[in-house]
């Protein structure tokens, strides 16, 4: 047989036989006075077996090891790691196919934010916000839309557990007492109202202290943890980043805010 017989049989192309031959998964086959390959059927039997292989998922190395006579690997060990790998893989399809779900479950009943995907809780927590916004006479504060941003980023870098922690101290600041949430939006209005003022500007400190105001303790102390937790992780860039975000004046306010948090947590 030629290489084009020989690939026709096995169902792979000729590209495919000479890949195989350059890696040594396949031996060269005797060739005739003009240069020719010719193969037989041992050829094709060899190269059926290492396409079955390849089919089940075995990288081109573990093909290898299998067929080669000093591998040192016998073939159920390695089928046995394919299948646990597998198996692996399996599992993350699972999880990714649940989370699907609950997503496509949040888009169904419209609830799925623009700033999604996020987590069920994340979704519950901005369609809350979503309420309290629409029942504003002006427009949503743009402070609101940029604190379910961090919220979102929060979400995706933290480790889960952490992230959990911090969204059910914010949703315990904004939602856990009557009036909280029109407090919340009393603030981000006033953070707003900074964007084209001096950071020398009264406001400022007006809005420092509402922030201030607004923080139960319990949040203003897992920021705190959450700060010194991420200073050894980049936190310093990130908070660099995180101000650089903001206009002077409210980056100001801001920033006087966490000073009156230490100064509250001492």
């Amino acid at each position: 047989m030629r290489i084009g017989e020989l690939a026709a049989v096995a169902g792979v192309t000729t590209r495919t036989v000479r890949h195989y031959h350059h890696l040594g998964l396949l031996p060269e086959p005797r060739r005739r006075a003009n240069g020719y390959r010719v193969y037989g059927l041992r050829d094709a039997i060899a190269l059926a077996r290492v396409r079955r292989l390849a089919e089940l998922g075995l990288g081109l190395d573990e093909v290898r090891d299998v067929i080669a006579d000093d591998a040192g690997r016998e073939l159920h060990e390695v089928l046995a790691e394919l299948d646990a790998d597998l198996a692996r893989q399996e599992e993350v399809l699972r999880e990714r196919r649940a989370r699907l779900a609950g997503l496509l479950r949040q888009a169904e009943d419209g609830g799925l934010p623009a700033e999604g995907p996020v987590s069920e809780g994340l979704a519950a927590l901005f369609g809350e916000m979503a309420r309290a916004s629409a029942a504003l006479p002006g427009p949503e504060p743009r402070m609101a839309a940029r604190e379910r941003e961090f919220l979102a980023l929060l979400e995706a870098v933290a480790a889960p557990e952490e992230a959990e922690r911090m969204l059910t101290l914010f949703r315990t600041a904004i939602t856990g007492t009557p009036g909280a949430m029109e407090r919340a939006y009393e603030v981000y209005a006033l953070l707003d109202a900074l964007a084209d003022a001096e950071v020398d500007d009264p406001r400022v400190e007006e809005a420092a202290r509402a922030l201030t105001d607004a923080l139960p303790d319990e949040i203003v102390a897992g920021m705190q943890q959450h700060g010194e937790t991420a200073a050894g992780a980049g936190g310093a860039a990130f908070m660099e980043a995180f101000f650089a975000d903001f206009a002077p004046a409210q980056a100001e306010a801001v920033r006087r805010a966490i000073r009156m948090i230490e100064e509250r947590l001492r």
